[in-house]
């Protein structure tokens, strides 16, 4: 129920069209099924060589019917895949405002391939399931019933015949196509999540996998999951086939009944005999209602799965801050008898932190690996709500502050933050979108990149692959740090900005750091003591009781599991 209501609310919005392209869906099935049935009266008609004026009125009836059946069709496709791509988008943005919402500390449990199915496949089968599922079965359900009724005006026995054939291959076609494939059904979704997880998994980790031997092993777990897969879909396809089968079969049945029913009718003179053609010929028109229907209920399944997975995104974790509306402004970033923990651990990563990070001031933060200097730097952006205690800018709780405002003011330059597979331009505008050339330079001339970005040939447009792969570590480094700067924050947050550097080159990024960060806010998280020389103050973030041998140092014990 809670997933009927979650695709309620998105689909709500669009339910007038959806009704308008249903009614549209019946009047095109109505002309078809008019065009058979006044065909079949004018052939008859027409063989008894009446007068031409009496064919007068048949004869324009079936262009109207004709001319009526195309351009219904084409408003009903225009009209309902309008609503449908409205619900998709969406569809597609809620599900963006959940993951960003959880996003990063509540999406650890996922696999980044299983979020992209969701993002992507999920969101098109619920467009499906308006477009194949939804629609077909209200015009089946209107039309059949509308043509059960004209067909019984005429002979009451012929209604009951085509009532029997439309209810076995509408309803029994689907249920025996789904029968044979619900359990197959029930896996297609998580199937295909694992499979692109795995492809995903697979891809990133091509490098190392090769360098230690096991792609064969990762490859053939992708076969398996891609031969599951295509066991489901071949297995879906049979039950398909088999349920347009039975609506074959009925439909040679339901022929075979109204001449049955309406040849004794016209011998009985209950029945007149131009009729008989049309009591035979409309179930042919009458039974293209209930050709997709097999289709349509695996498509209902599918997308009903698919709105679950979605509706799930709602329930996932959120552990970053609830924002308020108050402006933030610039000024000191204190934090107060703070408790951090991450959503399922048991114990907080980080208890009792007290620190003020006044403006100007550089402050460095040293710990071994684990001591929780990250969660404290995700809590400072705001990624990580704090347990107990505050955190305030200006005196403002960050619970009480506009999040878009806030970020303007305090950005975090992480070890692995993202360097996306574009240019250098583009890296660098994701940090000030409206920066200029001249602008851009600045900034990689403050971290030292800027005559190395000359000497490209490409320049600013100089592409750096998927993570930076096309560049050295220290270059990609340095390009990230640029970019926040190019942000022009109150507050700079970096998290062990030397990672996976070696010695020199690590020593060379901290003297720029200290050039280009002098007389703003920062705190420089690191591991190594001779990042810190020239910081004014430094804190020790010790783990299992360890002391700091700085006498200036202030130090915080992590709260034993």
């Amino acid at each position: 129920m809670t997933t009927m209501r979650w695709l309620g609310r998105v689909v709500r919005p669009e339910l007038t069209r959806l009704i308008a392209a249903a009614l549209l869906g019946v009047l095109a099935m109505a002309c078809s099924i008019g065009l058979l049935a006044t065909s079949a009266w004018l052939i008859s008609r027409a063989a008894q060589h009446p007068p031409v004026l009496y064919l007068t009125v048949a004869i324009v009836a079936v262009r109207a019917f004709g001319i009526g059946r195309g351009v219904l069709r084409y408003a009903e496709r225009l009209v309902g895949h309008d609503a449908a791509f409205r619900v998709l988008g969406r569809t597609r943005v809620q599900a963006w405002i959940d993951l960003d919402r959880a996003a990063p500390a509540g999406l650890g449990g996922t696999r980044a391939g299983d979020l992209l199915t969701r993002v992507t496949r999920d969101v098109d089968a619920i467009q499906d399931l308006l477009v194949r599922a939804v629609l077909p079965i209200a015009v089946s359900l209107i039309t059949g019933v509308a043509t059960v009724a004209l067909l019984s005006a005429l002979l009451p026995a012929a209604g009951a015949v085509l009532l029997i054939g439309l209810s076995v291959a509408g309803i029994g076609g689907p249920v025996v196509s789904l029968a044979l494939s619900a359990h197959a059904e029930r896996r297609f979704a998580p199937v295909r999540s694992t499979l692109t997880s795995d492809v995903h998994a697979l891809l990133t980790g091509l490098p190392d996998l090769t360098a230690y031997g096991a792609t064969d092993e990762r490859l053939r777990q992708v076969r398996e999951q891609d031969a599951r897969l295509t066991g489901i879909l071949k297995r879906s396809a049979s039950s398909t086939g088999l349920g347009a089968a039975v609506a074959n079969v009925a439909l040679a049945c339901t022929v075979t009944g109204e001449i049955l029913v309406g040849v004794p009718a016209v011998r009985d003179g209950r029945l007149a005999g131009v009729i008989l053609a049309v009591l035979v010929l409309t179930p042919l028109a009458a039974f293209e209602l209930v050709t997709p229907l097999p289709g349509a209920a695996r498509h209902l399944i599918r997308g009903w799965q698919a709105a679950d997975r979605l509706h799930a995104l709602a329930g996932l974790p959120a552990p970053s801050v609830a924002w308020g509306t108050e402006t933030a402004e610039p000024g000191t970033l204190s934090l107060r008898n703070l408790d951090l923990r991450w959503p399922g651990a048991d114990a907080p990563a980080v208890a009792g932190v007290d620190l003020e990070l006044r403006p100007g001031q550089g402050v460095g933060l040293i710990g071994p690996s684990g001591s929780g200097k990250s969660t404290l730097a995700a809590a400072l952006v705001g990624f990580l709500a704090p347990e107990t205690g505050r955190i305030t800018l200006s005196g403002a709780d960050l619970s009480a502050l506009d999040e878009t405002s806030y970020r303007r003011l305090v950005v975090l330059c992480g070890q692995d933050d993202h360097v996306f597979d574009a240019t250098i331009r583009d890296n660098l505008r994701i940090g000030s979108p409206d920066a200029d050339d001249e602008e851009l330079f600045a900034a990689l001339d403050q971290v030292r990149l800027g005559d190395w970005v000359r000497r490209q040939p490409g320049g600013l447009d100089t592409t750096v692959g998927e993570r930076g792969a096309r560049i050295s570590g220290g270059e990609r480094q340095r390009l990230v740090l640029a970019r926040a700067l190019l942000a022009n924050p109150a507050v700079l947050v970096l998290d062990e900005p030397t990672a996976h550097l070696d010695g020199p080159t690590a020593d060379d990024l901290i003297h720029d750091i200290v050039h280009a960060t002098e007389g703003r806010t920062t705190l420089l998280i690191t591991h190594r003591y001779r990042d810190l020389e020239d910081v004014d103050c430094v804190f020790e973030l010790a783990q299992q009781g360890a002391v700091s041998e700085a006498p200036e140092t202030r130090h915080w014990r992590r709260r034993p599991a």
